[in-house]
């Protein structure tokens, strides 16, 4: 039994978990065959959902049985006529045994990227061999237009013709069987019946007038073979540049890395590495790991993932990604992640699921697609037919339908859709954005408002006490040492503030007396976070609270008029205002005011100004005070701001904005506080820097902290849309021309196969544009 290794998956309905099994498809042509596979997959027990892609030639199977083995998705796709086998996971290494044989034959194995270089080879070749046989039988029809007569013998035809037809078009006839044999149609069906029936009149002239050359159509069988198989190698090219971010992710990829032993180091395969190892990475090397720097400092070229251009700065300390670049400096790295958990390989699975999934407009185009060829069929009928009735002869006749039959190709519309989304994904992950799939993308493009988060999204998110000031008798240092101890177990930005605060004057009041050292920090215990409020502990046999002016007033917390005052001096200078508090008493009170202040991103007002230009509204959702976020809008050029938001109240927000917009909005987070928004939102964006929880509601993931990539993505998404548009357009037109055409006799079978071929190539050709795509600067 075939053995894949499949991911679980959480139902939203509460039922048992899916996996997904991956396959790759062989022999698809068209539309057609993807909608064929897709129920061949569908009717296996088990299965809950297959997708199908034409142009990764990749299926998807949702699985709701773990008892249904992969052996049984691939048999299905056989009866159905075609081939299929799992997908290796990219990031598997192969592990070599102790004879060896086994590994080096895995380790040796072709990949799927090397069998379909070497298929595009051959298929070139074949083509070539294809057109010079096909050429001595143009040359004296093209010669004839001039007045010049060197038409070939017709047996010379016969054999010329014969080659092509059967061993070169020998593929059309085997797929169009095995379409026949499951009840379906696809684009080699056309073929081979349209060539098919040019080849035939031209054998029955033969027989009766075996010394006439001239009433013979070898050459359009011909042609059209060599045009189609030649359309079907550009098309396959074509297709390999729309995989080029795959490839180039997968290339960053180190195969072996240098470990610390003891004193020394070793050279080992990447696969040997384990989470904790030591690895040494030298100038210019590439990182193998995801990790920490425990020794030495450099620069880190991480563009390929971030999209970052310019190196960054590390140090003891730092996280490092796998597949980055090391600059200058030689680094030791303690391994924090390895194979299929490194970020690097987690872009490359969220890249490759956002183009093996279909975009909703591509499930109208599939509807389409499954009518298409027998709607083909009868059109050549009636054309067969009408000629006939209108008098002409039954060459005419059969050549104006074997007309109608090339011209009629399902692929350019198979194409349209697919191509231009794995183009837009691609372009968008080498700049730093990642989308999750294709709804992800496709519902991108309408966006018209876009709701910020302020603190790690739009300002740098990392505060600094401002102001640090004692409400009752406890001194500064006391109050100060209370709300680190409180805040010590916390990753938020402002807990690291206070903790920060703490150290730093703890380390000079040290650093006055000669010879001490700093004081030993409290310790709190039960400590817990409450939801938009703040974080509460015990500490010193005290329960103190450390948390919003919300919180305080919630208490039921009396101030003074100097310090409300003071408060909200500090708010309206743009500062964020927290405060300690004692809860243990039966009248809670306030121990000190601190503030907060943090620095706006440099590409912010840009980043807003960008979306204004483009049509899209900013606005500004916050748990910080009023002043605060005032200060930030008004820097920012927002008019908007909505703040003390809770982060249930966030998702609230997001859905008020989505009934006054009326149209598509999308909510930009980094934290936990932002997942309820994240996923009210029409769609989410998550910066990478942020929390796993935001990026998971979201989807779209920016890799790197720069709000102007909010407008890249929807930039790159309104591109991705425009060409889908076209490419359907293109697509729709060349059948809605072309077909009328050749019925009606103004098209002959060869130009209607060259238009055939350049349909498919003109779509993948534009879709490709894509990735000309440049940020706005």
């Amino acid at each position: 039994m075939t053995e894949l290794a499949t991911a679980p998956a959480a139902r939203s309905d509460g039922g048992p978990p899916s996996h997904t099994a991956e396959l790759e498809i062989g022999g698809m042509t068209c539309a057609s065959c993807a909608m064929r596979v897709e129920k061949a997959l569908a009717k296996v027990p088990g299965v809950s959902a297959a997708s199908v892609n034409l142009a990764t030639e990749t299926a998807s199977v949702n699985l709701t049985d773990a008892a249904t083995s992969v052996d049984a998705l691939i048999a299905a796709v056989k009866k159905a006529g075609y081939e299929a086998a799992p997908v290796a996971p990219p990031d598997a290494a192969p592990e070599l045994s102790d004879a060896g044989a086994a590994g080096a034959s895995a380790a040796t194995a072709p990949t799927s990227a090397d069998r379909k270089r070497t298929e595009t080879r051959r298929d070139l070749a074949a083509v070539l061999v294809c057109a010079l046989l096909t050429l001595p039988l143009i040359v004296p029809m093209a010669a004839e237009w001039f007045g010049m007569h060197a038409m070939l013998p017709a047996w010379l035809q016969f054999a010329l013709a014969s080659v092509v037809q059967f061993v070169f078009g020998a593929r059309f006839y085997r797929a169009a069987y095995r379409a026949v044999r499951a009840g379906a149609g696809n684009m080699d069906l056309l073929v081979a019946l349209g060539t098919s029936a040019a080849y035939g009149i031209s054998v029955y002239q033969l027989a009766i007038h075996p010394d006439d050359a001239i009433h013979l159509y070898f050459e359009a069988s011909a042609v059209v073979i060599t045009l189609v198989r030649f359309g079907k190698w550009l098309e396959a090219r074509a297709k390999r540049q729309t995989t080029d971010a795959i490839r180039a992710l997968q290339a960053l990829r180190p195969d072996r890395a240098r470990i610390r032993v003891g004193a020394g180091e070793r050279e080992v395969p990447l696969a040997e590495v384990k989470v904790g190892t030591v690895v040494i990475v030298r100038p210019g090397e590439r990182v193998p790991v995801d990790g920490a720097v425990l020794e030495g400092r450099s620069h880190i070229d991480e563009s390929l993932i971030t999209g970052e251009s310019l190196p960054v700065a590390r140090q003891t300390g730092d996280a490092v990604t796998a597949g980055s670049i090391n600059g200058e400096g030689a680094i030791a790295v303690t391994t924090t992640a390895i194979g299929a958990e490194t970020t690097l390989a987690r872009i490359i699975r969220l890249v490759e699921s956002a183009q093996a999934e279909k975009a909703p407009i591509q499930r109208l185009v599939d509807r389409v697609s499954e009518i298409f060829v027998p709607a083909i069929l009868a059109i050549a009928a009636l054309t067969l037919i009408g000629w006939l009735l209108a008098g002409a002869g039954g060459e005419t006749a059969i050549l104006n339908a074997v007309a109608v039959l090339v011209i009629a190709c399902p692929c350019a519309l198979g194409l349209a859709t697919p191509a231009a989304i794995m183009a837009g994904t691609g372009v968008a992950a080498r700049h730093g954005v990642l989308i999750k799939d294709a709804e992800a993308l496709e519902t991108a493009h309408s966006v018209n408002t876009v709701a910020f988060d302020k603190t790690g999204t739009l300002t740098i998110g990392q505060p600094s006490v401002t102001a640090f000031e004692p409400v009752g008798e406890m001194s500064r240092d006391e109050a100060l040492a209370f709300a680190a101890a409180v805040q010590r177990q916390s990753d938020h930005p402002l807990a690291r503030a206070v903790v920060k605060a703490y150290e730093a004057g703890a380390a000079a009041g040290a650093a006055a007396v000669h010879g001490s050292t700093a004081p030993q920090a409290l310790t709190a215990s039960a400590a817990r976070a409450v939801a938009g409020r703040g974080v509460e502990a015990e500490v010193g046999g005290r329960t103190l609270a450390l948390g919003s002016t919300r919180w305080l007033e919630e208490l039921g917390i009396d101030l003074s008029p100097d310090i409300a005052a003071r408060a909200r001096e500090l708010e309206a200078a743009g500062n964020t205002v927290s405060w300690l508090m004692q809860r243990d008493s039966s009248t809670p009170v306030a121990l000190a005011l601190m503030a907060f202040g943090d620095t706006v991103k440099p590409t912010a007002r840009a980043a807003v100004a960008h979306l204004a230009a483009m049509g899209v509204t900013s606005v500004l959702v916050t748990g910080d005070n009023r002043g605060s976020a005032a200060s930030v809008a008004r820097a920012l050029g927002i008019d908007e701001f909505h703040a003390q938001v809770l982060p249930d109240d966030k998702a609230r927000v997001i859905r008020d904005l989505k009934i006054r917009s009326a149209g598509i909005v999308a909510m930009a987070g980094d934290g936990i506080n932002d997942a309820p928004a994240l996923a009210a939102a029409d769609i989410g964006i998550a910066m990478a820097t942020g929390t796993d929880v935001a990026m998971h509601a979201a989807g779209i993931t920016l890799m790197r902290g720069d709000p102007a990539l909010v407008a890249d993505a929807i930039d790159i998404s309104r591109r991705t849309w425009r060409k889908i548009q076209q490419n359907l357009f293109w697509a729709f037109v060349y059948n809605l021309i072309g077909i009328p055409l050749a019925a009606f006799g103004l098209l002959n079978p060869m130009l209607a196969g060259a238009a055939m071929a350049f349909s498919s190539v003109s779509v993948v050709t534009n879709a490709l544009l894509l990735r000309t795509w440049k940020a706005k600067p």
